[in-house]
């Protein structure tokens, strides 16, 4: 166990491939800080059989009964998209500190609600946006922070993945009311966390999107332009028609534009700094990062615990994982109204705070004959 820091007795709920591919990995990871000590899943033979793969004591199928026998310091959701509000408040009541999985929840009703079951000092919850930890995006967030390579000016974030039909024979997956949107929340999400994190807080969106190839009821495409405080003017497209599938990010600075691009995960060589000509190359050398760590759930989790030692919010959580929640719903609102969305509108009242589409307004349409 590392000097100064504690164990934490932790419940995985939900047993499918992102438990077992990426969280408890990165449980595995952080030197004895972590121990699993009970799974949950509605399924009680999954359960059973993910117990006996990682050596799990305890397993249940009910959520309140496990927090209620087991009282673990940290739960961590990897349900699917609709159960993640229910278990994560069941969690906070219980006094258990929650990491769930992305999307973080339904809508923005639901994030705030959930913002309402936490107590200063703990237990909080907070949202897995692991692209934010890697050492490139920290050393680009420090150097934006203190203008090293000047005013951000013009960007580009773009998430072109391909899921086919198969992929939406998942009962839950294409719908609104069980997955909240498209690629525009389930897969770009994690491209445009980590550009809020760099670029801060956006003012107004602009949006198109449309069902052009699938056969489900939400988008499968979206593009949007999207204007922030400081003045910068990024384009973002979300989709899962694109055979040639890539993460790519690009962000032009006043003296550098620096990019990355990568699929599900980056380590520094998947970044480049380019300096403005003429910039002096020993300034422009020291842009680039000193150490290399892979965006992971590792490092995330780390960074949890971290914050559970020292009773503090945890990065991507409270305000700060909201960003991310409020610009899906302002795309949405726009695609879906054909008009401009600022952010001060996504309040309380409006449809779409409460429903991502606005409460039904979204009709999907696939041609009548699609080539193949």
């Amino acid at each position: 166990m590392p000097d100064g820091k504690k164990q934490y007795r932790v419940a995985i709920v939900g047993t499918g491939a992102i438990a077992s591919g990426r969280h408890l990995p990165a449980i595995q990871a952080q030197d004895g800080r972590a121990a699993v000590v009970a799974v949950v899943d509605v399924d009680g033979d999954r359960a059973a059989a993910f117990a006996a793969e990682w050596g799990v004591e305890h397993t249940y199928t009910d959520l309140d009964t496990m927090l209620a026998t087991e009282r673990p310091d940290l739960a961590i959701i990897c349900t699917p998209p609709a159960a993640h509000h229910d278990g994560v408040r069941a969690c906070l009541q219980a006094g258990a500190w929650v990491w769930c999985e992305k999307p973080p929840v339904l809508s923005l009703a639901e994030y705030d609600a959930l913002s309402a079951e936490e107590r200063e000092g703990g237990p909080y919850v907070g949202y897995v946006f692991q692209h934010r930890f890697g050492s490139a995006a920290r050393t680009l967030r420090e150097q934006i922070a203190t203008g090293a390579l000047g005013r951000p000016l013009v960007g580009i974030c773009h998430t072109l993945w391909y899921r086919d039909d198969a992929y939406y024979e998942v009962p839950w997956r294409g719908r609104w009311e069980t997955e909240g949107g498209g690629p525009t929340m389930g897969h770009g999400i994690h491209q445009m966390d980590l550009m809020l994190s760099l670029l801060g807080d956006w003012r107004e969106v602009r949006a198109m999107m449309g069902t052009l190839d699938r056969r489900i009821a939400t988008e499968d495409v979206s593009l949007a332009a999207v204007s922030f405080e400081s003045g910068a003017l990024v384009s973002v497209v979300n989709s899962v028609l694109s055979p040639r599938e890539v993460s790519y990010l690009r962000f032009d600075f006043s003296e550098a534009t620096v990019e990355v691009s990568h699929l599900y995960g980056y380590d520094n060589s998947n970044w480049t700094w380019t300096p403005l000509r003429g910039v002096a190359e020993e300034r422009s050398a020291g842009w680039l990062p000193a150490t290399d760590v892979r965006s992971s759930h590792n490092v995330q989790l780390a960074e949890f615990l971290d914050a559970m030692d020292r009773g503090g919010r945890p990065p991507a959580s409270g305000p700060d994982g909201r960003r991310s929640m409020e610009l899906i719903t302002g795309l949405y609102q726009s695609a879906i109204t054909g008009r401009p969305v600022t952010r001060d509108e996504l309040e309380p009242g409006n449809p779409f705070h409460a429903h991502l589409d606005g409460g039904g307004r979204y009709t999907a349409g696939v041609p009548a004959v699609v080539a193949r």
